[in-house]
């Protein structure tokens, strides 16, 4: 079994750009006594919440502040990488946010609610 995320990255010039990435999960005794679930690897986090943004842009061009995922619970954004490259993303589609450097993504809320979003903050 396996799903895909995008991931979000800057190259060595500090070009922003897309990728799809799979995630294989394998059948383990996660939760006993509840019966074998499907699990991927598992990553190390240092922080997690929720954002919310209202429609429309979310300013300028920027880089993300640190290395996360971003999971969408409500509400659509579409994502612009330096390639020119554009994801619509919504609620349940993850994406792993890596461009820390550069001129790094620009985001508008297209959905006519706010977008809510949880994030996990990923180590360097």
């Amino acid at each position: 079994m396996a799903t895909t995320y995008v991931r979000m990255y800057s190259d060595e010039d500090g070009e922003s750009h897309f990728e799809t990435l799979e995630v294989e999960f394998r059948e383990v005794d996660y939760a006993p006594p509840a019966d074998p679930m499907f699990v991927s690897d598992l990553e190390d986090a240092t922080r997690a919440g929720f954002v919310m943004a209202v429609p429309g842009p979310l300013g300028d061009w920027h880089p993300t502040p640190v290395r996360q995922y971003m999971i969408p619970v409500s509400g659509e954004f579409e994502v612009t990488v330096t390639d020119g490259s554009k994801r619509r993303i919504g609620p349940g589609r993850p994406l792993l946010l890596e461009d820390k450097t550069g001129r790094g993504h620009y985001t508008e809320v297209v959905s006519e609610e706010p977008a809510v979003v949880a994030v996990i903050h990923l180590p360097d």
